[in-house]
């Protein structure tokens, strides 16, 4: 299939790569000369704009880009996709915003006569080199089945959430509870350690115990306990601090819109935005657990 793909970050990177290995021609287009570079030299081709992925001869077009803002304009700027493309072009938003800003940007698609599906990810960076992402899809039964067999070559874990802007509905829940349990689990640690406790020792008796979450046996924040977790590496790499910050924003703004009281997340968010401002945006959203242990004797 010959599929635009507009934004090769640190997740659409890796995602083109995975397209172009399973034999799919892509043209590519993203602001980093450096890595339009990466993509060329594994067999994409280069576009210029938004407007030359559109008026290229694609049968698909999928965009991964930072926030809203930037999925409006690609989509519905007077240089975007919809005033381009030609109907009947499948339509790919896997960015993660808000889901009014997702069943807007469908609807205009629909009008335009192009299907469109949010399919936002989780996984992280190791999961987009891997293809072992989920994908999380909003948007009708057809258009899902008939995605699907793209989606399955990024991810390996491909979910019909329901109507257009459910798939971002999934993942501002989701992520917004991860935020939360990362707190819990950070407080927990700090409280056990400071009164005396091992914290494998610990992180051992939660794991078997009733506190055993993701953030707890996957991911646990304490440094040393799980040697494979930015815990144990300086809280380099995995996902941001800023990145959980903006998701949580999205969480709380949507929550805001429909009148839905969300009293833990908008706390995580506050906890959040502190710990970004004292400079930490770049850690890992672990290191969290950083605003314990500088209180400890």
């Amino acid at each position: 299939m010959f599929i635009g793909f507009l934004g090769l970050g640190n997740m659409g990177g890796p995602m083109a790569l995975n397209l172009l290995k399973a034999g799919h021609q892509l043209i590519v287009f993203d602001l980093s000369a450096d890595a339009m570079a990466r993509a060329v030299e594994a067999g994409a081709s280069a576009a210029d704009s938004p407007v030359a992925v559109a008026r290229a001869p694609v049968e698909l077009i999928i965009t991964m880009l930072p926030a809203a803002i930037h999925v409006r304009q690609v989509y519905l700027g007077s240089q975007g996709l919809l005033n381009h493309v030609r109907p009947g072009v499948m339509l790919i938003d896997s960015s993660t915003i808000d889901p009014m800003s997702a069943r807007e940007v469908a609807k205009a698609a629909q009008e335009h006569g192009n299907p469109m599906l949010d399919a936002p990810v989780s996984g992280g960076t190791g999961g987009a080199a891997a293809g072992t992402l989920t994908f999380m899809v909003g948007g009708s039964a057809a258009d899902f089945d008939r995605a699907q067999p793209i989606l399955a070559t990024m991810g390996k874990n491909i979910v019909h959430c329901g109507d257009s802007g459910n798939g971002q509905v999934a993942k501002v829940a989701n992520n917004m509870l991860l935020g939360i349990s990362m707190i819990g689990v950070a407080e927990a640690m700090s409280l056990g350690v400071s009164l005396g406790m091992d914290p494998s020792v610990l992180a051992g008796v939660i794991n078997t115990s009733s506190g055993r979450c993701w953030s707890s046996d996957t991911y646990n924040p304490y440094p040393g306990v799980l040697e494979n977790a930015p815990a144990s590496r300086g809280y380099s790499g995995g996902f941001g601090t800023d990145l959980m910050l903006k998701d949580l924003g999205l969480a709380t703004e949507a929550a805001k819109q429909i009148r839905q009281p969300v009293i833990l997340g908008a706390l995580a968010q506050q906890l959040y935005q502190r710990f970004s401002a004292d400079g930490h945006g770049g850690l890992d959203f672990s290191a969290i657990i950083q605003t314990y242990l500088r209180q400890q004797p």
